[in-house]
């Protein structure tokens, strides 16, 4: 903090002195004293480079202070090339921006106000225009193609493997869906929803698909070097699925599901020790303002060992038994023991795992 109000100030001093400057100047031009304005005017030439190396020095010190730091390493096999084609674009720009404007400052020092010289009029050439319209188009061309082809794998048919989850986004959260034993989604209709009834998504309970999905709002569970493939709702108006640490996003649009898939490389216990941080979560934000409480529509993403999913699934009741509790009955029989049940859970895990 300290290191930003140094300079703040160093910078509104800066702003300080060149408008003392100019206004100088300009005083010095209205009573006609000549010598002034051309002294004036090698002081802005030499202004315009300390102004360009000091600024080249900046842009090199907040990359080497920042790199890395902000966003971290791409949590999923996408990311990865989201990141390179982030870098190539950026260094492609970055050669382009740093000719430019040395040209540019050099140029205003070099060529500033003077008698012993002429100025030189060069209003068009052909071959140059024809140059600097070809080649960024060439190159944009590029990286525009080369962005279509990641945007389309990612948009694309995910792997038959893959996980599948809808995540649906409301004002102001998020509602996420898991199908059943079956593995698929049921029919839902706009109009049952019903908050009253834990009936979040309006599912229709007559569909025999629907009375088996788990609907949860706590967090999404996903498995580490599983493809996982996210159906991408709205409930009232447009919102955005973010994932940054992924690098990810898609849009939630009202009665268009979207869809995005990728792989998850590493579990949330191992980004905690990756980044040092203990108290890290993947988050998902929504990156389209949707109203007042945008700032908080914040969602957890958990990335699990596939043991660990499973155990979590298997204390998952399915939506259709909350919103429709069984009514009280004469006292059921006793359990089967702890240790009958544990080793139930356990084989039907190994079984799981083994396919």
């Amino acid at each position: 903090m300290s290191t930003l109000l140094i300079i703040a100030i160093l910078l509104l001093g800066f702003i300080v002195v060149f408008q003392i400057a100019k206004a100088s100047e300009y005083v010095s031009v209205l009573k006609g004293e000549k010598k002034t304005f051309e002294q004036n005017n090698k002081i802005n030439g030499f202004l315009l480079l300390a102004f360009l190396i000091l600024g080249l020095i900046g842009v090199y010190w907040c990359n080497e202070l920042f790199k890395g730091k902000i966003l971290g390493e791409a949590a999923s096999d996408h990311g990865e090339k989201i990141d390179t084609m982030l870098y190539i674009t950026i260094a492609i720009t970055g050669v382009v921006f740093i000719i430019t404007q040395i040209l540019l400052f050099w140029f205003s020092y070099k060529y500033q106000y003077s008698e012993k010289r002429k100025p030189y009029y060069f209003p068009h050439d052909n071959k140059l225009e024809i140059i600097w319209t070809v080649v960024p188009a060439i190159a944009l061309t590029v990286l525009v193609g080369f962005g279509l082809f990641y945007w389309f794998k990612i948009t694309g048919d995910a792997p038959k493997e893959a996980n599948v989850i809808e995540i649906t986004g409301k004002q102001f959260g998020w509602i996420y869906r898991y199908p059943g034993k079956d593995k698929v989604f049921g029919k839902k209709y706009y109009k049952n929803i019903n908050e009253g009834q834990l009936n979040q998504l309006g599912l229709l309970w007559e569909d025999r698909a629907a009375q088996d999905d788990i609907v949860t709002n706590e967090a999404m569970y996903m498995i580490v070097g599983r493809p996982v493939k996210l159906v991408i709702n709205s409930r009232d108006v447009v919102h955005d699925v973010g994932l940054v640490h992924f690098r990810m996003k898609m849009d939630a649009v009202p009665g268009t599901p979207t869809t995005m898939w990728f792989t998850p490389k590493y579990t949330t216990a191992q980004m905690k020790e990756k980044t040092g941080n203990p108290d890290f979560e993947y988050e998902i934000s929504c990156d389209q303002m949707c109203g007042k409480g945008h700032y908080s529509m914040k969602g957890i993403v958990k990335v699990v060992e596939p043991a660990e999913y499973l155990l979590w699934l298997a204390k998952q009741k399915p939506n259709y038994v909350m919103s429709n509790p069984p009514a009280e009955t004469a006292p059921a029989t006793p359990a089967a023991p702890a240790s009958d049940s544990t080793v139930t859970a356990a084989t039907e895990i190994k079984k799981t795992l083994s396919n």
